[in-house]
């Protein structure tokens, strides 16, 4: 097993993007949350052979959604592999990313420019961080829906944005 890195560093650098999604310049983390700057991000959606997916309940230390549920990981700084490690704990790059939408930068996604990547069939074992994730679950995409329309409060703005807007595109990518 690798040794895990930081949860996450309030210093560490992040791209600061303008409307169009160009990078103006840079800031720490803790200073791009704080300022509600606009930034990027990638989010991986685990899914397995039986067209489930893998949603993780956000930490309650994080500074964006803590305790919500959202995407399998996800992270800053264009580093999807990187976050399946660090959250997950997965490191296996055989299976490809698959890009999939990329969602603007809005209140929902936290000011975040979002590439979503698809990755799977995938089962696991996966090996959760817990300063990064309290838990993690397979869901159906009828149980997801249920689960958003009963409480969508309990989930991550930009994970009910992504399922409101490109459901059917992720359903059509996982089957």
């Amino acid at each position: 097993m690798k040794p895990r890195e930081p949860a996450f560093n309030p210093d560490e650098l992040f791209d600061i993007v303008d409307h169009d999604d160009r990078v103006i310049g840079q800031a720490p983390r803790r200073e791009v949350h704080a300022r509600h700057l606009l930034h990027r991000a990638t989010h991986v959606l685990v899914h397995d052979p039986n067209g489930r997916l893998f949603l993780q309940r956000r930490s309650m230390a994080k500074d964006t959604f803590p305790g919500c549920w959202d995407s399998s990981c996800s992270g800053h700084l264009d580093a999807a592999r990187r976050e399946l490690g660090e959250e997950l704990g997965w490191h296996d790059a055989s299976l490809p990313l698959r890009p999939l939408t990329k969602l603007r930068a809005s209140p929902e996604t936290g000011l975040e420019f979002i590439q979503i990547f698809l990755m799977g069939p995938l089962s696991g074992p996966f090996d959760l961080n817990p300063e990064e994730i309290t838990e993690g679950r397979w869901i159906t995409p009828t149980e997801l829906d249920l689960l958003i329309a009963q409480n969508p409060g309990h989930f991550a703005g930009a994970l009910r944005l992504l399922w409101s807007c490109h459901r059917a595109e992720i359903l059509a990518s996982i089957r």
